[in-house]
């Protein structure tokens, strides 16, 4: 036991100690800021506004264009299509109709006068004007509004995708005004019968209590790819300790201090405690952020859409951890001590990483239907199981003798995959100059 728990501190403290762990812990929780906030930074910075001459021979849809383009309009149409969901104050209000000012600066009307050219010698005359500099694009209005008609629209910023769909939506909206009115039809009342139900739709969970699906969701997938980030990172630590041990033969000299499947479990166990170290400042962190956020009166109905995680789903989600690692962690070891250099281990290292997609992939289908029969049997099936089950836990906690079950089965296949991959360990840590058959390796296996 003495030796084991040396093993165990010298590989905890090999992993913890490098600055490449305390860069790996805190980089995820800025990399997930980042795909967050820089997204929303680089779209919020301002370019030249777009000059669009309206060439509108009617007279009719430039007046109603410019209407729709204007900041109470976004502002309007921002409030409608949130207030089944997200009641806003007017603090927010003030902040929309700011930054909706800011955004619909990006628009410059520029008004053209057609005078009664014919439609090659507009589309010439706004083309030169564009080459010219003059403009940045074009609208061409037909005379008519049928279904059928065309609207020509022209711009040398083409990969300005969210400003062109923004003026798109206008001209819809514009358009569509105009029909109606052509039709003595009231826009009013229109809106008014059309107007979509209010859909009080939420989960119920095991205990009739309601709970927000969509939260569920979210939190269904951080918690899936935090795991398979973390199970991928680690057994591929595994493998390269391993195979650089072999490399610089440091195992020749280990041997002669202790058994096989003593190091061989020790180097597990430490790294798996190192693991579990990340991972529990990850989750730590996740928590202190989210109490700071549920302070912040803004973010308090967004906040109320997450899923209320108790502290037995935190326990139960570092055990299937564990039990993930046990397994991935074995298998790579084993590849580890068949092969001779990391380039090989790479190669083999593809399947199991295969294997962890393919479970956090089912995940998606134990989301949609928890007590489903492909959710029972994916949830405790070993290799798919650590990281279905947390999930599962999450949407809808399963009867605890399912996740006993699930527990018991994994730890099995752990026992099974330590055993076999002790006896490939205790001889293919010795091979040298060529990589293991298999042949070879099922022969150190049956090997008393």
């Amino acid at each position: 036991m003495r030796k084991f728990l040396a093993v165990v501190k010298h590989e905890y403290k090999k992993v913890v100690l490098k600055w490449s762990f305390l860069i790996g812990t805190l980089l995820l929780p800025v990399l997930a800021a980042c795909f967050a906030f820089v997204p929303l930074l680089i779209f919020s910075l301002k370019g030249e506004p777009t000059r669009i001459a309206i060439a509108d021979p009617t007279g009719k849809i430039v007046p109603r264009l410019e209407k729709n383009l204007s900041a109470d309009r976004m502002v309007e149409k921002a409030k409608k299509a949130a207030k089944d969901s997200i009641k806003i104050d007017a603090s927010q209000e003030e902040k929309m109709r700011s930054n909706a000012a800011q955004f619909m600066q990006a628009f410059k009307l520029v008004a053209y006068d057609t005078g009664g050219k014919s439609p090659d010698g507009l589309r010439s005359d706004l083309i030169a004007k564009i080459l010219n500099g003059e403009i940045d694009a074009y609208l061409i209005v037909p005379e008519n509004f049928d279904p059928a008609a065309t609207f020509e629209f022209r711009s040398r910023k083409a990969s300005d995708f969210i400003s062109n769909d923004t003026f798109k939506d206008a001209l819809n909206d514009a358009v569509r005004s105009q029909r109606l009115a052509d039709a003595n039809i009231s826009e009013e009342k229109l809106s008014e019968l059309s107007a979509p139900i209010k859909l009080d739709g939420k989960g119920l969970d095991e205990a009739g209590g309601e709970k927000n699906s969509d939260g569920v969701l979210a939190a269904s997938f951080v918690i899936g790819l935090m795991i398979y980030i973390t199970l991928a990172i680690y057994g591929q630590a595994i493998l390269g300790a391993v195979v650089e041990e072999k490399e610089t033969r440091i195992a020749e000299i280990l041997f002669s201090s202790a058994r096989p499947f003593v190091l061989m479990l020790g180097k597990l166990v430490g790294v798996g405690l190192a693991g579990l170290t990340q991972l529990g400042i990850w989750v730590g962190s996740a928590a202190v952020l989210l109490g700071f956020l549920s302070l912040q009166a803004d973010l308090q109905p967004i906040l109320a859409s997450v899923p209320a995680i108790t502290p037995l789903m935190i326990v139960y989600f570092l055990i299937f951890f564990l039990l993930g690692f046990f397994i991935y962690a074995s298998i790579f070891a084993l590849i580890g001590s068949m092969v001779t250099t990391v380039q090989e281990g790479g190669q083999f290292a593809f399947p199991p990483i295969m294997i962890m997609l393919g479970a956090f992939y089912f995940c998606f289908a134990v989301i949609r239907d928890p007590n489903s029969s492909l959710s029972f049997w994916v949830t405790i099936a070993p290799f798919l199981a650590p990281i279905t089950m947390p999930v599962r836990i999450l949407a809808e906690t399963p009867p605890f003798w399912q996740i006993a079950l699930s527990i018991a089965v994994n730890g099995a296949a752990i026992a099974g995959l330590v055993w076999v991959a002790s006896r490939v360990y205790r001889v293919g840590m010795l091979m040298y100059g060529k990589r293991a058959t298999i042949p070879e390796v099922w022969k150190w296996i049956r090997q008393a």
